[in-house]
Formats: structure tokens, sequence, C-alpha cells
């Protein structure tokens, strides 16, 4: 005990503000006043000594057996051998540092990043010590009965203890579920856990669950942009399994807000998710307690085709539609069709018809389902390869394809998707298509941008990620391959060498048979080894090629995210702070004194009673204004995705701090960069 006090009282103070669940402005004031994880736990352990080493979670059957135990023969601790310290970098720099700091923390995670979400009250039974203690439990059995999610919730609602847990254990799932940068299973296995938790203990755990998501939804804007993404498909999927059931009537106040108020943005969210997983009439239907909620549901329909012979149109492009239509459904050849394109079509319409003509009529071919639309991707995808050979035409298809999916965000996703990976569009395109105007107005009431953006980030994260376990893969099977080359080589050299007897006189070798069947062994080994080599020689240059294409997305994506924030944030206005950015709008609004003199105030915050905290349940209480709501969330994806894809981005830092986060660059647009990557604030 002494020893461990005395390195706490050197141990320098850790703040995992980049990891917090919520954005909290002070952070460094916030990292010096709040105690870490190692703080609170020593806090709890001194509590307990104080206490006699009372602790009711811990089961005690060691009792029975006390007498024998204190006769017994004692047995020293075997020394316990601690990793060694990483060698400190030979330029000590920010971003070595950093680097560093970021390569321990992927090796040691940390296991839990506490999640408040109920008042004190709802564990007031609990020791200190008995949160800590009952938070191990229950990631224990998340662990070890990770894939078996029916024993999991029964051991959980079965934990040896004498008081109730229910808030504590919805706390601990739901931090492991919104734990950033990522959770440690995957999410949907904690979704089937909270489903079969309910099942299980119907009479209280349901309520517990209610519970949470109330508390969540009332600090929504305050919640980082990852962790809001992740509860919003929890909560659809969640509902999903308990036929939609909820009381929406509660959230009806959201249409009184702005439309970019947080709240009502989740509403609309897991509305539009709600349908992806059920349809458009099944979920409206349980939202009939509150009816003026429609209008957040997505539009109903299906494409948006406009060469359609329902139009009663009958112009150039549909007659050329038509010819399409009927060459793919007469299994035309893809150069047939090609040659088509480039002697009728183009030369007659220029390129914008010509595309929106073919990839419309195409999407439409393939519009019946997922399967439909891979089946047209992949037997005309040369057909728009054609088309759209570089970025600006690229841009024009994505920008095509989701005007003919308006009314459904997520086949626009899956299509845009698919068509990255087809090599129809690239990452680049798909990040210029984003930024432009017409989704830049959406990125603070739509999540269709982002949810596209972050596919295209994520598939080129992935195949790197790919190929990099391929080429380890590599690396493996050529040290085995060539350990069975020298041991086919040192067989046959061993059968040359041997002397045996052919009509009675001495001849060096072995069987000519067998001598044979080892030569062709030895060769198969030998090539088998050049093979894989060849293979892993292709594999890296693909490496080295997807690592440049990584830089470039990156150093677009930041330089995109740096311009539109330079042009949108208060101009001149210092603001270094989300707090100020928020308290921009109050700050422009006259306030008449008399008015103000008039309200009575809350005693407890000296805030007027009749007005609310952002995401308040009264009309146009959400006093920040669109600009200031557009700037916030913008920052917030700018952390998020700078935190999911840290790995990445490390080692491109240096060109991104030259090229991009600059003194130029909004200083709020950098502290939100270096906040997901967890660099010092100072640093920027």
């Amino acid at each position: 005990m002494v020893g461990v006090e005395a390195y706490l009282s050197i141990r320098k103070h850790t703040s995992d503000a980049g990891l917090s669940f919520f954005e909290n402005d002070d952070e460094n004031e916030r990292g010096l006043g709040d105690k870490d994880f190692l703080e609170d736990l020593w806090d709890r352990i001194q509590l307990l000594s104080n206490n006699g080493w009372k602790v009711e979670s811990v089961p005690r059957p060691h009792l029975s057996f006390e007498a024998q135990l204190v006769a017994g023969k004692s047995h020293d601790f075997l020394p316990v051998s601690c990793p060694n310290l990483p060698n400190p970098p030979s330029v000590p720099s920010g971003i070595s540092i950093g680097k560093q700091k970021h390569e321990a923390e992927l090796k040691y995670p940390q296991r839990i990043h506490r999640l408040d979400i109920f008042p004190s009250s709802k564990t007031e039974d609990l020791q200190p010590i008995d949160r800590f203690v009952m938070e191990e439990y229950l990631l224990d059995v998340l662990l070890f009965f990770n894939g078996c999610r029916k024993e999991c919730a029964s051991f959980m609602v079965g934990l040896p203890v004498p008081f109730r847990y229910e808030y504590l254990m919805a706390e601990t799932i739901f931090s492991q579920l919104l734990m950033l940068p990522n959770p440690p299973f995957r999410p949907v296995y904690y979704t089937l856990v909270i489903i079969d938790l309910c099942k299980a203990l119907p009479g209280a755990f349901p309520a517990v669950v209610a519970g949470a998501v109330r508390a969540l939804f009332e600090k929504i804007a305050d919640l980082d942009m990852e962790c809001r993404t992740r509860l919003i498909l929890w909560f659809s999927h969640h509902l999903s399994n308990f036929q939609f059931i909820w009381p929406w009537e509660e959230w009806a106040y959201v249409l009184d807000l702005p439309k970019w108020a947080p709240q009502r943005v989740f509403v609309q969210e897991v509305l539009e998710r709600e349908v992806r997983l059920s349809y458009w009439d099944k979920v409206k239907q349980s939202i009939e307690n509150a009816p003026g909620l429609e209008e957040l549901l997505p539009p109903k329909g299906g494409p948006n085709f406009t060469f359609g012979a329902e139009d009663g149109k009958e112009n150039n492009e549909h007659v050329i539609s038509g010819e399409l239509n009927n060459m793919v459904k007469g299994k035309a050849p893809v150069r047939e069709i090609i040659s088509w394109i480039d002697e009728s079509v183009f030369p007659n319409n220029g390129l914008e018809v010509t595309l929106r003509v073919v990839v419309q009529t195409l999407l439409h071919i393939g519009s019946k389902s997922f399967t439909h639309l891979i089946t047209v991707l992949e037997r005309y995808g040369l057909v728009i390869a054609k088309l759209c050979p570089d970025q600006d035409k690229q841009v024009m298809l994505i920008a095509e394809v989701s005007s003919f999916w308006k009314s459904n965000t997520q086949m626009t996703a899956i299509a845009i998707d698919r068509m990255m990976g087809y090599r129809l569009v690239s990452n680049l395109a798909i990040v210029i298509w984003v930024f432009s105007a017409e989704n830049i107005e959406q990125f603070h009431t739509s999540d269709r941008p982002w949810e596209v953006l972050r596919n295209a980030v994520s598939k080129t994260y992935n195949r790197i990620s790919d190929l990099r376990k391929e080429i380890l893969s590599l690396k493996k099977n050529i040290l085995s391959a060539e350990e069975a080359s020298k041991e086919a080589k040192a067989e046959l050299d061993a059968a040359e060498s041997k002397l045996t007897l052919v009509d009675g006189e001495p001849v060096l070798g072995e069987n000519p048979l067998r001598l044979n069947r080892l030569k062709l062994h030895a060769e198969k080994a030998k090539e088998e080894v050049v093979s894989l080599k060849e293979s892993l020689e292709a594999k890296e240059v693909l490496l080295a090629r997807a690592i440049d294409e990584n830089e470039a997305l990156f150093l677009l994506l930041y330089k995109s995210f740096s311009n539109v924030l330079t042009e949108r944030l208060p101009e001149g206005s210092g603001t270094r702070t989300l707090r100020e950015l928020k308290s921009a709008q109050v700050d422009a609004m006259a306030v008449d004194t008399e008015e103000l003199s008039s309200m009575e105030l809350d005693n407890e915050n000296q805030r007027p009673q009749n007005s609310q905290s952002n995401g308040g349940k009264k009309s146009g209480a959400y006093n920040v204004g669109e600009k200031e709501q557009w700037c916030i969330t913008t920052l917030g994806y700018v952390k998020a995705f700078s935190r999911q894809y840290a790995d990445e981005i490390w080692p491109h830092i240096e060109k991104l701090d030259a090229e991009v986060l600059t003194e130029k660059a909004p200083p709020l647009f950098r502290s939100a960069v270096y906040s997901g990557l967890r660099r010092p604030i100072n640093e920027a």
C-alpha cells in the first residue's frame, strides 16, 4: 500500500478528453479536476481499507475453512515481471511522442471508460468499491461469453451479490457499446445482450433501458458524433425487436425545434433506420400516438426514374433509354453496347445527357433488389467505366446515383459503395461529391452524406488492413515453404549420394524411380517458394499503392474540412472553443432587460425557469443558430474521423501538419483534429 501510494504521488495525471462520451469545451480544466481511472480506483481501495476490507460484492467461501488456512503453510508470491519501457524517441517532438503514445494505447487499451447515465441515487446502496467489482464481473462475463449471448445474459442477471444492480449493469453495457474509439466487440453483440436481458428481467430491465435512452436523449446535443451514430443504430435495431413500441408522444415536441436541433435530427435518423429494418407503413403505424412525427419519416417511394413509359413523354432521351433497356433485356454483349453509345448516343447528345440516360437506365434495371443491382454492376460495369474514366466524370456519376435514389438513403449508400468496390468510382471522387454545395447544406440535418463518406473511408482502410494481413500470411507461408524446400533438397542429396548395388556392381544413387520422385518433389517445393515470393512482391506493390491512395484521401478530406469550416466559422471572432461558438447566437440576440428582470430565476443554477438547456422540452428552446450548429456538427465529425482512423493518419501526420494543419487553419478545426488523435491541444 505504501509503495502504491508513493507511485501515485509522483505519477503524471492522465486525461482522456479525446475519448470522452460528451463534448467538453474546458478539456484542460476538466482533465485537471477529474480523477483518471487509476486515481479513482485507488481512492476506492483506500476507503475499503479504512472500512476494514469489508466488501459485499466479493463472495467469501474461505470463511468456512478459515481455521485450516490460518494454520496452513504460507507461500511467497513469485516476482512479477512488467514489460520494458519503450525506448524514447531519438529526436523528441510532439509528433514522435504522439505516435509512441498511440502505439501504446493500441497495445494496452483501457478496459472501460465509465459512462454515468443515471443519478447517483440509483446506486446509493453500493459501497464505492462495489461499483468497480461489479463492473469487472460484468466485463468478464461479456468477454468470456462473446458469441453466446443467451448464456451471457443468464450469467449477468445471476451474479452472486446481495443487492440489485440493474442500473449499474445498463451503464456498464452502454459504456462498452459507446466506448471510443471502438467498442471491444461488435455493436450487434451488445444489442443482442440487451434484448436478452430485457426478456430475462421483464419487470425491471426494460424500464432501466428506457430510462437510459431518455437520459442520453436529454444530453444528445453534447454527445460525441460517433457515439450518437452508434446510439441511433442500436436504438432502431432494439425497437425492431420489440415491434417498434416506444412512447413517441414524449418526443413529439421536437417538431417545434429547429430542423438542425440535435434531438430532432436524432428522432429523424432513428425513424429512417427503422424503415430500413421494416417498411414505411409499419413504422408510420408505430408512431400513431404522435402522428405529427410522420413529418420526420423518410419519403415514401421508390427510385426517381425520369425516363419511364408511365411519364407519357416520348422525347429523345426516352427513346435512348428504351433502346438501352431492350439491349440489356436481349443480353447484348457489353462491347456492342459501348460501340452503340460511342457511335450513336454520345456524338449526338453530349456527355451529360448520355451519362444521365445510361446510368439511370442501368440503375432502374437493377432497382428491384440488391441482387439485381450487383448483377447489373458486374455485367455492365465496363459501360459505366467507359463513360466515367476520370475523377470529374465520376463525381457526375455519383450525383446521378444520388438523384436516382433521392428517396432512399440506404440504396444511395449501397450503390455508391458497390461502385467503389468495382472501381467504378474512386474514394477521392466520393470525397469531392460529399463536399459539394448540395451536400454541405445537409451536414447538420442528415446523416446521408456522412454515411457515404464513412463507407468510402472504411473501405479504403479495410483494403489496407486486408493487404497487410495477406502479406503477413504470405511471409509465414514463405518461411514454411523454404523449410519444406530445404528438407526436400536434403532428402534428394542424401539419396543421390547413397551407394546401391546394380547387377552386383556399386552405383552412386538410389533406385531411379524413387530418385525421380524426389527430384520432382524438390522442384515443386522450390517453385512453391518462388511463386509465394512473387505473390508477396505483388501484394507489397499493391500495399504501397494503397498507402499512397490513403495519403491522398486524408489530405483531400482534411483540406475539404478546413476549407468549408474556414468559410463558415465566425470571421474575426477569435472563437477557440465550442462554448464560445454555441454562445455566439445567444450573444447576438437582443434581450429586453425589463423582461429578463421579470423572469423567475432557478435558485440552483441562476437560470430563468422558463428557459431550457439545449434540447429542452419547450418550443423553440434550442437556442443555437443554424450556422453555429452546422459548425459544431462538422467539427464533431472531424474529431470522429480523426479518432476512428488514427492508425492510418499518424503515418502521414507530418504532411498533414505541413499542408493542412497550419497556423492559417481555423483553431477550432485544428483542435478537433488534435483531440481526435489525442495530441496535446496546446500544440494546436
